[in-house]
């Protein structure tokens, strides 16, 4: 299919689509989208985001560590998977759509335990990461196979998830901020998170 009288094609406005992202007020409603690529810089405006934090049945939590040639962090220890919803998609299906595309991991149901989390913070380069970001919890069996993208993912491990509370708490520097700000809300014992009792 060609363009028509300046209009993209239907897989190029497809691809457009997902590249856009949520903008918001301050009041976090949204308020219109954005390219993905051109919305982080040093004013990034308020948009809307997600974490997903993959539990097992032994009480760890995977650990990504951020591609070396991320643009923001690269190289940080952080939680399992983010991302940005697409214009209209739903959030737990945007945080399985992510899951999948970052980790080859396919997660099933997804909690949602902190709705109202929302940061802002700035890179060593001066990028602003500025995101209105719902955390999800899901849950997996141990040993499931995980595919990362090397774009997105240079590594990952599965922690103790009281290792990981410790951590946010005492030396905060080695994990990503909006994790770290993340593990400070959610509960110390893993029994505690949906999912976590078995």
């Amino acid at each position: 299919m060609t363009e028509d009288r300046g209009r993209p094609t239907d897989r190029a406005t497809t691809q457009e689509a997902e590249d856009l992202v949520v903008l918001l007020d301050d009041e976090g409603r949204p308020c219109g989208t954005a390219a993905r690529d051109t919305v982080h810089g040093a004013d990034t405006p308020l948009h809307l985001a997600f974490s997903l934090h993959v539990l097992d049945e032994v009480g760890r939590t995977l650990l990504t560590r951020r591609a070396l040639d991320k643009r923001t962090w690269p190289g940080v220890w952080t939680n399992s998977c983010c991302g940005h919803p697409r214009p209209g998609e739903d959030l737990a299906d945007a945080v399985r759509r992510r899951t999948h595309e970052e980790l080859g991991l396919e997660v099933g149901q997804v909690e949602l335990v902190l709705p109202d989390f929302a940061y802002r913070a700035v890179d060593a380069s001066g990028v602003v990461e500025h995101e209105q970001c719902p955390v999800f919890v899901a849950s997996v069996a141990s040993g499931t196979p995980l595919d990362p993208d090397p774009r997105e993912v240079c590594e990952t491990a599965w922690v103790p998830w009281a290792d990981v509370v410790s951590t946010a708490r005492r030396a905060p520097v080695l994990l990503s901020p909006w994790a770290t700000q993340q593990w400070h809300r959610l509960p110390q014992d893993w029994a505690e998170l949906p999912g976590g009792a078995r």
